[in-house]
């Protein structure tokens, strides 16, 4: 019965969604939606693509990899907690550096999105715009991030570091080398980040759209609200 109810609640909801972004032209829901898109992936961008945007917010920040943390706590008791802590201050300060670049993907990949994607998406889920984002252009995104990551870990030498430390764990027999690529690691743990992030932004647009600043995010985000 009260599956029934639900189901019967969620479709008076898409219809009654469906009839008030009716009145709004596919030239408005397009633009409308490109609109809150480009300002929630560059406040995303401009969070975390500064020192500590990483590093400083618990919600993102990168964690050493499993095969490391399972022995972290032994190497602490081993006087080996310093070498955990630039490993991982290392990778985080990677992702800030390589962040900001993704601004010009996301614009990219916003272009591309069609009238019926973005009515879709509009009368979708409170993050169905970064789910579809993150749906259609996460390998691509990847594939153009990872170099960027590759440049930064090079330039802080995480590589360098990550050594160190598994040396100081296998001189203990608390951990052994893996084969472990720590680019990949860190590129993906920074497209999570930054996806989580664009969530949290369009959260907020759809749930205060007259806040967003913008006319066009404010009549089309507005009208669902309706």
């Amino acid at each position: 019965m009260l599956r029934r109810i639900i189901a019967i609640f969620l479709a008076t909801w898409a219809c009654a969604a469906l009839a008030q972004i009716s009145q709004i032209t596919n030239k408005d829901a397009v633009a409308g939606l490109k609109a809150a898109l480009e300002k929630g992936t560059g406040a995303a961008v401009s969070t975390l693509g500064r020192t500590d945007g990483f590093f400083g917010n618990p919600a993102v920040k990168i964690p050493l990899p499993e095969s490391i943390r399972r022995y972290e706590s032994l190497m602490r008791s081993f006087g080996l907690g310093r070498y955990a802590d630039e490993l991982e201050l290392t990778m985080n300060r990677a992702a800030e550096a390589a962040v900001p670049q993704a601004k010009t993907l996301f614009v990219s990949a916003v272009k591309k999105m069609t009238v019926q994607d973005a009515k879709g998406i509009l009368t979708g889920g409170p993050t169905s715009a970064t789910e579809y984002f993150e749906r259609t252009t996460s390998d691509s995104l990847r594939a153009k991030f990872l170099p960027i990551v590759k440049q930064a870990t090079a330039k802080v030498k995480l590589a360098e570091k990550y050594n160190q430390f598994a040396e100081k764990g296998v001189r203990f027999g608390l951990v052994k080398k893996q084969d472990a690529n720590l680019d990949d690691y860190v590129t993906q743990k920074t497209l999570d980040g930054l996806f989580y992030m664009v969530a949290q932004e369009e959260k907020k647009i759809r749930q205060d759209p007259v806040g967003a600043g913008s006319d066009i995010i404010s009549k089309v985000f507005g009208a669902l609200r309706r």
